[in-house]
């Protein structure tokens, strides 16, 4: 009888055998964080294939964690049955390649961006990056670089950026101070900071703010093992989360961003730190700004060294890029369908992928598969690819499907992940800081005016001064003045008449006179 775990070779079963099948095929632990990929049409079994290998990783002590789109994969935390609608099949199938069927449940912590089917998942906005958060809002070049602008100054000044509010806190200053700001980090035009705000207040309505805020999510958390040493489990509801496609994929990536940026190298280890699946990966894709793409390129490269597992579980493998699709060392392809040019062109694509089996053809075995079934290319020794072989994929032992809604709140009940992250914690941040340094701003210019108009009072040019003293001049000093207008009278009638002589010819002549009579005096 096969086993799921074999702690001296190093692997996890994952299916094989019988007449119709190749050769049992198993992951190597030491080859796991080469990262892998589930592929498949709707209805092929890529869920039940995911749920397997969560499984079995598990088993092998390593943390996984999964996003749960249809709510399906929460029967993780229950113990399959006998008494199950799907026991007979399970059954058979698990004859058919050798399997005892051991039925048991795992260890599962449920998390949630909502707070509503699994402990409040939360980050910040200074952890999350202008990057992902323009990314997250959709924003145009000129307003990423406002984005960044504002992530700067906020470092810059110790302006912790712990929430939604906070952000938009931080953009009301820039926009004020937008004059001195452009000076020194190029142009902040208004309309970009009222265009990333809209943005902001629609992530908002949407219940996007529940994303951002404090205690955020440790990493550690999510590393953890279970009862027994089997790894936990950590499932994402994302039901809800699909709602907003935009929100699920930056969730995503900045999760696996920080699991590069805060992890250790390791090399090769015997198995995975942790185990990562990317559930709907198309999503991760779509319309993404190349500088994205090739972010998760650089980390799906590199991450590998420090013992991170990542799977992409997708309908097609043309949904991931191609130089990501190259990193992916461990292939799970269930049935594509071919009826379309474009889906024949597809299945190619998908065949040439595969380490050629002389058995059979790549391409007329992906069409046919049934469900359930897989044609699987896992690294051997060395990390070689392994020729490609039909395979059946092994049945679950936990509980295939949802568990009720007592159940997961009994599950959420028992975590000590409760006491920590379902309360919410609101310190002092940007927004209280900026408030607190308008207010004081505001009492020092209030003072100063205070102090200004004091002054002014006793100011001897001050109307109000010279009203309060009623101001009367002595008697003498105003006949003086009177006298001494009538001088200044006299003299200027004076001065006049001169200058009209002077401008006859008489006075021309007179002035002749005197200026010889002084000439010949000397």
């Amino acid at each position: 009888m096969a086993q799921i775990l074999d702690s001296e070779a190093g692997t996890v079963f994952v299916g094989g055998g019988g007449k119709d099948y190749g050769t049992p095929q198993s992951l190597l632990l030491k080859y796991a964080n080469r990262h892998g990929m589930i592929a498949g049409a709707t209805g092929t079994g890529k869920t039940v294939t995911l749920q397997t290998l969560a499984e079995s990783l598990s088993l092998a002590g390593v943390p996984v964690f999964l996003a749960d789109v249809k709510g399906d994969l929460a029967g993780l935390a229950r113990s399959g049955s006998a008494e199950a609608k799907l026991h007979e099949a399970f059954q058979k199938r698990a004859d058919t390649i050798g399997l005892e069927l051991d039925y048991q449940d795992f260890p599962v912590t449920f998390w949630d961006v909502w707070g509503e089917k699994g402990h409040p998942v939360r980050t910040t906005p200074a952890e999350m990056g202008p990057l992902l958060l323009s990314r997250l809002l959709d924003l145009t070049e000129a307003q990423e670089g406002v984005m960044n602008i504002a992530f700067r100054v906020a470092d810059e000044q110790g302006l912790a950026l712990a929430d939604l509010k906070d952000l938009q806190a931080m953009l009301v200053w820039v926009g004020q101070n937008a004059d001195e700001l452009s000076l020194q980090y190029g142009n902040v035009s208004p309309a970009s900071v009222g265009a990333i705000q809209r943005a902001l207040l629609v992530l908002e309505n949407q219940g996007g703010d529940k994303l951002f805020g404090e205690p955020a999510l440790e990493l550690a958390d999510i590393m953890r093992q279970g009862e027994g040493g089997k790894g936990m489990i950590n499932i994402l509801a994302a039901d809800q989360l699909m709602n907003s496609p935009r929100l699920y994929a930056t969730f995503l990536l900045w999760l696996l961003s920080e699991l590069f940026e805060q992890l250790p190298e390791v090399g090769d280890p015997d198995r995975p730190k942790i185990a990562f699946f990317f559930d709907e990966a198309h999503l991760l894709f779509d319309d993404a700004p190349k500088a994205l793409i090739e972010k998760v390129e650089r980390v799906a490269r590199l991450i590998r060294s420090k013992g991170v597992s990542v799977w992409f579980i997708s309908q097609s493998p043309t949904d991931i890029p191609e130089d990501i699709l190259g990193q992916l060392g461990n292939r799970v392809q269930h049935a594509l369908r071919a009826f379309t040019a474009k889906d024949q062109k597809a299945l190619r694509l998908a065949a040439e992928n595969y380490r050629a089996n002389p058995d059979f053809d790549i391409a007329e075995a992906i069409q046919n598969v049934g469900t359930g079934e897989a044609v699987t290319s896992l690294l051997e020794a060395k990390g070689v690819p392994g020729i490609a072989q039909r395979t059946l994929i092994r049945p679950p032992f936990s509980q295939l499907g949802p568990i009720s809604d007592a159940e997961r709140a009994e599950v959420m009940k028992a975590s000590p992940m409760a006491e920590k992250y379902d309360k919410t914690v609101d310190r002092e941040s940007a927004q209280e800081m900026l408030a607190k340094r308008a207010e004081e701003a505001g009492a020092e210019a209030e003072e100063k005016a205070s102090a200004k108009s004091d002054d002014d009072l006793f100011d001897m040019g001050n109307e109000e001064y010279k009203q309060g003293r009623r101001y009367e001049p002595p008697e003498p000093a105003r006949r003086k003045s009177s006298r001494s207008s009538r001088s200044d009278s006299i003299a200027e009638t004076f001065g006049k008449s001169l200058a009209r002589q002077l401008g006859t010819r008489a006075g021309r002549e007179l002035v002749r006179g005197v200026l010889g009579s002084l000439f010949r005096g000397k």
